[in-house]
C-alpha cells in the first residue's frame, strides 16, 4: 500500500512537468499572436486614420468625381465635397440623433440637382421640439444653394439586430437607410445617388439646423491591447524560468 502511494507521489511531478512542456508552448503561441495581431491592427488603423485625415482635408470635388469614385469601389467616406441645387424641404427626412447632449434629429433633405436627379444631404441637428420643419421657417432656404461637406456612404444594411427598424410613417429614421429615405417621399432609388452629403457647420438663416455635425471617431487602443498580451507571454517566460530553476536546485 505504501508503495502504491509512494508511486503515485512520484508520478505527480512528472506529470506537471509534461503538462508544462505540453501547455507552456501552447499559451505562449496564443500570447504572442494576438500581441502580434494587435501590432498589425494598429498599423492598420494609423493607415485608416491618416487616409481619412487626407480625403477631409482635400481640395473638395463635385458631385461627378465622387460618383466615378464610388463606381471605381474607392471609399469615399469623408471625402471633401460640393454638391449644388434645390432643397426639397417638403421631403426632409429624420434621424434620430443627439448633439452636445440634446436629443433632436439629423435633418436629411434631398437636393435636386441640375440633371434632375437628387442628393440626399444632412443638413444638420435640429432639437426634438423642432422637428416640424414650420419650427424653424428661417431655416428652409430657398434658391440654389451651394453646399459644402464630407461624403458619406450608404449603408448597405441595418448595422446591427438592436437597432430599432425605421419608421418612415412618423418619419424616424434609426439607421440610414437610403432606400427607405427615397421611397418614403415618392423617389425612385435610380434617381437618387447612391451616397449622402453632410453638410459643414456654415450657419444657415435662424441658426437651425447646425451643420457641421459628422462625428470622425476611431479609437486606437491597440498598442495597448499589444503591450498587455506582450507583457503576459514576458510574465509567463519569467515564471516558468523561475519554476524550472528552483525545480533543477531541487532535484540537486
Amino acid at each position: 500500500m505504501d508503495d502504491a502511494v509512494e508511486g503515485q507521489a512520484s508520478r505527480r511531478p512528472r506529470l506537471r512537468l509534461w503538462l508544462a512542456v505540453i501547455l507552456l508552448p501552447l499559451a505562449m503561441a496564443i500570447l504572442l499572436s494576438l500581441g502580434t495581431w494587435q501590432v498589425q491592427r494598429l498599423h492598420w488603423k494609423e493607415r485608416l486614420v491618416a487616409d481619412i485625415e487626407a480625403r477631409r482635408t482635400a481640395p473638395p470635388v463635385d458631385v461627378t468625381e465622387i460618383e466615378r469614385l464610388v463606381a471605381a469601389g474607392e471609399d469615399i467616406d469623408y471625402r471633401a465635397m460640393l454638391a449644388s441645387g434645390l432643397f426639397l424641404h417638403d421631403r426632409e427626412r429624420h434621424f434620430l440623433a443627439t448633439y452636445n447632449g440634446q436629443a433632436g434629429y439629423y435633418v436629411y433633405t434631398p437636393l435636386q440637382l441640375a440633371d434632375g436627379r437628387y442628393l440626399f444631404v444632412n443638413r444638420g441637428f435640429v432639437p426634438y421640439d423642432n422637428k416640424p420643419p414650420e419650427t424653424r421657417e428661417a431655416g428652409l432656404v430657398g434658391g440654389e444653394q451651394r453646399i459644402a461637406g464630407l461624403a458619406r456612404s450608404r449603408l448597405a444594411e441595418k448595422p446591427g439586430f438592436l437597432v430599432p427598424d425605421n419608421d418612415p410613417a412618423k418619419n424616424i429614421f434609426y439607421w440610414k437607410d437610403l432606400g427607405q429615405m427615397a421611397v418614403s417621399v415618392g423617389l425612385s432609388e435610380e434617381s437618387v445617388l447612391p451616397f449622402f452629403l453632410d453638410a459643414d457647420d456654415t450657419p444657415v438663416p435662424g441658426g437651425l439646423p447646425i451643420g457641421g455635425v459628422t462625428q470622425i471617431d476611431l479609437p486606437n487602443n491597440h498598442l495597448q491591447y499589444a503591450i498587455t498580451w506582450y507583457g503576459l507571454a514576458f510574465a509567463l517566460a519569467l515564471v516558468a524560468t523561475v519554476s524550472f530553476v528552483r525545480r533543477r536546485k531541487h532535484d540537486v
